[in-house]
């Protein structure tokens, strides 16, 4: 058993992750000593973006399982689904990428504006038995300064905070954010976001600074208790 890391970018030549196989295995090398046991491979699903086709996602993870080594994580695939056209025709149709064998998905949002409706709309997909996790919280500026919006939406979705911004890589205001929802029990669990081997080493320093500031307990708790439970179908409180 080790740690659950519910999001990276190691499917590689999908999007701004991995650039090609040796990338990828690098960074399993280095998510494995990080003491990661499962990894869940979240290429991004972003209308006029990064949206590559689904047999094409599942080519790659097929041919990057044939490189695993033993000392790799597992694989779980998923997706990160932006809020956009493509995910609300998707979820007209119930066809919104999960983490596979679950009913959990990972959902972004554009970071200057929270859409209309978002809270409503999450709530629909609770009622439905879905289980939205919400990544990277500490980008949204709609939540930097407001507390009871976050615990609104942290009712109906998992908050999954950024490991490179606890440790103060992507920028004071988002990492203000990142630790304040960890510091206030608002985030639910951390994850690497890795797009890059470098990112493995920012992952790090924000697991260092976890541990410092709320105990060894706390990094047990978001990176690998919770991102267990929410595996499971549970949203944690």
């Amino acid at each position: 058993m080790g740690y659950v890391d519910l999001h990276s970018h190691v499917l590689y030549g999908l999007d701004d992750g991995a650039p090609d196989q040796p990338t990828a295995v690098a960074m399993l090398d280095g998510l494995a000593a990080l003491g990661i046991s499962e990894q869940c491979v979240t290429p991004h699903q972003k209308a006029n973006q990064y949206l590559p086709a689904w047999d094409r996602i599942e080519a790659t993870l097929a041919t990057l399982e044939t490189v695993r080594k033993p000392s790799h994580p597992t694989l779980r695939l998923a997706a990160e689904n932006m809020w956009d056209d493509v995910f609300f025709q998707r979820a007209t149709t119930n066809t919104i990428p999960h983490y596979r064998g679950t009913q959990a998905f990972l959902v972004e949002i554009p970071p200057p504006l929270m859409p209309p409706g978002m809270l409503d709309q999450l709530f629909k997909f609770r009622m439905a038995g879905k289980l939205p996790i919400l990544a990277h919280p500490e980008r949204y500026q709609a939540l930097w300064d407001d507390d009871e919006l976050a615990r609104s939406l942290r009712r109906v979705c998992a908050f999954l905070v950024d490991l490179g911004a606890v440790a103060g890589f992507h920028g004071r205001r988002e990492t203000k954010a990142a630790r304040h929802f960890l510091e206030s029990g608002l985030a639910t669990a951390v994850a690497t976001d890795a797009h890059q081997l470098g990112d493995l080493q920012q992952a790090q320093a924000g697991l260092a600074w976890i541990d410092k500031k709320l105990g060894h307990a706390a990094v047990t708790r978001l990176f690998d208790h919770a991102p267990r439970q929410l595996l499971a179908g549970e949203l944690p409180d």
